[in-house]
């Protein structure tokens, strides 16, 4: 599996409360849309005041090509039009990476 690890901050003018509703409900309802999409994920802080990022999002997908095939759809094209108004895209990191699991007991 093939991951997005994007490390978000809110912008400017929002709480980190208003940030994580907006995030995980009308938002997140939207980015479940995405065509390919396997895994997704959101974590956020236990101590927002303390932490520098208002949230990790995890997004996976079977490879690189329905990774890209997601973001050129008409729906990944309303996610990334969507983020955009809530969360400082570019400022965190953001990596693509390759899963290996080592232990999952849940």
């Amino acid at each position: 599996m093939v991951k997005i690890v994007d490390f978000l901050h809110r912008k400017d003018g929002m709480s980190h409360e208003e940030f994580v509703e907006r995030w995980q409900g009308e938002h997140g309802e939207l980015a479940k849309q995405l065509p390919g999409l396997q895994y997704y994920s959101t974590s956020v802080p236990t101590d927002p005041e303390k932490a520098e990022y208002d949230g990790v999002l995890e997004l996976g997908f079977e490879d690189m090509a329905a990774l890209g095939a997601a973001f050129d759809s008409e729906i990944g094209q309303e996610v990334q039009a969507d983020a955009e108004e809530f969360i400082d895209v570019g400022v965190g990191p953001r990596m693509i990476v390759e899963e290996n699991v080592h232990v999952d007991e849940q």
